[in-house]
């Protein structure tokens, strides 16, 4: 039993530090370091690095830079392309540091799973971000933000305390973030395709395929 549980906390530390990375990094690890600073969390040999006084400070510098960005419509859409090529790579990195000492193909399966959770979660971020900066007012983008960075610190620290319940809450945000991503996509387009048609002052609406084999 005891062998089954370190599994499955293994297996929840592991995509949730990838999960989480996706949607903020820094807060990420530095919730990671500072848990396992304090004792409060024993940390994979391969993550005790982010115990380090240094990394915690960088971590921690940097999430107060997002924190400010985040909360800033436009900027946070610039900010989260520019992550694109940090966050999934690092959220398949911590992945795999967080199954320890294994076997090479263990390690590159959790790189892999990894990479794809933080890149799941990343998109769903990046794109509902995108919808939200339509709106006129900031107060929606400053909810949406603290909600994120509160449910990454949460989950985090959910992932390492009660892992059983969190793998549970990770399936199911698996399943919603399937289920909404075309949704969010097929929404981006469009706004984008207003958007192209206001800079180009071409404001006529495309002829409907009905019109198009009319006689």
């Amino acid at each position: 039993m005891d062998e089954v549980n370190q599994i499955i906390h293994t297996i929840s530390l592991s995509m949730g530090a990838a999960w989480a990375s996706g949607i903020n990094l820094y807060a990420t690890l530095l919730t990671l370091g500072v848990l396992g600073a304090t004792g409060n969390m024993t940390l994979p040999p391969d993550l005790q690095i982010l115990t380090n006084p240094l990394v915690i400070g960088a971590a921690g510098l940097m999430f107060a830079v997002e924190f400010v960005a985040d909360k800033m419509p436009g900027v946070d859409t610039g900010w989260d392309s520019i992550h694109t090529f940090i966050r999934i790579p690092a959220g398949a990195m911590l992945a795999a540091a967080s199954l320890g000492e294994v076997n090479s193909a263990m390690t590159v399966t959790a790189a892999i799973l990894g990479g794809t959770l933080a890149a799941g979660s990343h998109a769903t971020k990046a794109g509902s971000r995108v919808l939200i900066n339509t709106s006129p007012e900031p107060f929606s983008n400053w909810f949406a933000s603290l909600g994120e960075d509160v449910a990454v610190i949460v989950g985090v620290w959910a992932a390492l305390a009660h892992p059983y319940v969190f793998l549970v809450v990770l399936v199911i945000l698996i399943l919603l973030m399937i289920w909404l991503l075309p949704k969010l996509w097929a929404s981006i387009k469009k706004v984008f395709s207003v958007l192209g048609r206001l800079f180009t002052g071409n404001k006529e609406t495309p002829p409907s395929i009905d019109n198009q084999h009319s006689p």
